[in-house]
């Protein structure tokens, strides 16, 4: 097999995931991007996400299609769930918010891993973040954590082999401001991201759903205006 050091890079078209990404190039890997057509409620960020896969120079990149629209649950797959709105990040509550699908991350990260086999990846990158985020519980570190001991169990690279999966995590600790610093220094062009959960017209965001709050401080406390909003 060849020795190139290869990575599944998980694509959202958000600001984490593009991170991710250039940080997985400046590490040296042989990046390959998935991302995934789950039903989610609009298609805008698979969109994104072929455009950062092409503008970070990704060696591969594909659009997985799976249905988690059929679970229902989530404000993010069922039209019929309004995504919260707020004016601050201060208004955005404690609990474990209606923007939570499901299983997300654990079905993702498996298909990933299904994909990092037949590539002969070894690691994968996920932008799962334990600071500034919504509260999902699939992206703490002890979800990381078990899932990757999980991974190398339940594939045949990780019993055959001596070398062991490894999922990174570069953003976990992060602020959002810390990611975007991070990213502007690796050349990260934030203007082609999309991290709203409810887009309007040609994917502009609300500038009001818990994500697009969140970035926007994190832009804030860098001293310069979000370039999406400058684009979009």
């Amino acid at each position: 097999m060849s020795s190139c050091k290869r990575a599944v890079i998980l694509l959202s078209g958000g600001l984490d995931s593009a991170t991710c990404l250039a940080i997985a190039r400046k590490e040296g890997f042989e990046t390959h991007t998935v991302a995934f057509r789950y039903g989610q409620r609009h298609q805008y960020e698979l969109q994104r996400a072929q455009l950062i896969s092409e503008k970070l120079n990704a060696t591969s990149h594909r659009i997985v299609d799976i249905d988690l629209a059929q679970f229902g649950g989530s404000a993010l797959t069922d039209a019929a769930i309004d995504v919260p709105k707020s004016e601050t990040v201060e208004s955005i509550g404690e609990a474990i918010p209606v923007t939570y699908v499901p299983a997300r991350n654990t079905v993702f990260l498996s298909l990933s891993l299904a994909f990092a086999e037949t590539v002969d990846a070894k690691d994968i990158f996920i932008g799962v973040n334990s600071l500034d985020y919504s509260g999902y519980p699939d992206c703490r570190p002890e979800f990381i954590q078990a899932f990757e001991q999980m991974a190398n169990l339940a594939t045949k690279a990780g019993v055959e082999e001596s070398q062991r999966l490894k999922i990174h995590t570069p953003l976990i600790d992060l602020t959002k401001a810390e990611i975007i610093a991070r990213g502007l220094k690796l050349g990260v062009d934030y203007g082609l991201t999309l991290s709203c959960y409810d887009p309007g017209d040609a994917g502009r965001a609300c500038e009001h759903c818990d994500a697009c709050l969140l970035r926007a401080r994190g832009f804030a406390t860098n001293g310069i205006v979000d370039p999406a909003l400058v684009s979009g």
